[in-house]
């Protein structure tokens, strides 16, 4: 009954899930022109001096420190980064000891782990700086990719109730037996006791849905949302030539996948104009459709990723 959505990205995950793109991630090819845009805007401002810390802190695959998406961070960054630099010194220390970091870190991370406020400012300084620069100046877009993926979640919630929020999370989640499984996430188990669970949308998200490390945290299942077009994808005009612009909208909205009703709110098509899309792509082998009790599911194939990077 406490299931709920989030009204809106949380820019805490969406950044440290940056921070991981912009090294590059298995699936992550919709986010290559984003990728290259950000770096190009970090280098420009100078930034590699300024971002060591949150480098250090956010490693390509694995554990990161918790205190780093606080709850606050719903409300803003504002209020997320004056979370962080509010951390108890006994949840800095417990965490970052988690962490395996280089040999050239360890020094900034112990002044960190002791509460240092320089350490503090510093990575909430690169933390703004980093946002600034790779994340604000594709906000509108990004925002649009999650209140299309938000629409759509809640017309499953309110035909479907909650089973149906969580149906509409599949392939990349399964609800069965009052459990919410993640394939492909590092075994873990948490136990809700009556705390509900609050869905978090992110663009930045791609290879599976993620969960916070603490079971004692307020529990949220970060999830995937395929990003809108123009958003992080390149642009692939050659693509829009081919096949059409709605067309290759279509392609693209589909993403890790989704069904016909949300797969029509991503692309800002009716649902009859979605499914007569899909039957073209899915007869030309750009995409595998299956039906999943009432819902029809669709997934992109090799191909159709290989189109949508472009050259």
């Amino acid at each position: 009954m406490r299931t709920r959505l989030a009204a809106r990205a949380d820019p805490l995950w969406d950044l440290m899930l940056a921070v991981h793109m912009i090294r590059g991630q298995p699936g992550d090819l919709l986010h290559s022109g984003w990728r290259r845009q950000a770096v190009a805007a970090l280098r420009r401002g100078g930034m590699s001096g300024r971002l060591g810390l949150l480098s250090a802190l956010v490693p390509t695959l694995g554990y990161f420190p918790d205190f780093l998406n606080p709850p606050e961070a719903a409300t803003g960054l504002a209020h997320g980064l004056e979370a962080i630099r509010s951390t108890p010194i006994r949840t800095l220390t417990r965490e970052l000891a988690r962490l395996d970091v280089k040999a050239t870190a360890r020094a900034d991370v112990r002044l960190l782990a002791s509460g240092d406020p320089r350490a503090l400012a510093v990575l909430t300084d690169g933390i703004s700086a980093f946002h600034a620069a790779a994340i604000a100046p594709h906000q509108r877009e990004l925002d649009k990719a999650v209140n299309a993926d938000l629409t759509a979640r809640a017309a499953a919630l309110a035909e479907n109730g909650v089973e149906g929020l969580f149906g509409s999370l599949h392939p990349m989640a399964t609800w069965s037996a009052g459990e919410l499984r993640i394939p492909g996430h590092p075994h873990q188990v948490i136990e809700l006791r009556g705390r509900g669970l609050t869905l978090v949308p992110s663009a930045f998200c791609v290879r599976h849905p993620m969960t916070l490390f603490d079971e004692g945290l307020p529990p949220v299942l970060v999830y995937p949302v395929a990003p809108a077009t123009g958003a992080l994808a390149p642009g692939n005009t050659g693509l829009h030539a081919l096949i059409g612009t709605t067309r290759a909208a279509v392609l693209d909205a589909i993403g890790t996948g989704c069904g016909t009703t949300e797969l029509a709110a991503r692309a800002g098509v009716a649902p009859a104009s979605a499914s007569e899309h899909a039957a073209v792509l899915r007869a030309a082998g750009l995409i595998t459709s299956h039906r999943d009790r009432n819902r029809m599911l669709h997934r992109l194939t090799g191909m159709g990723r290989a189109l949508l990077e472009g050259p």
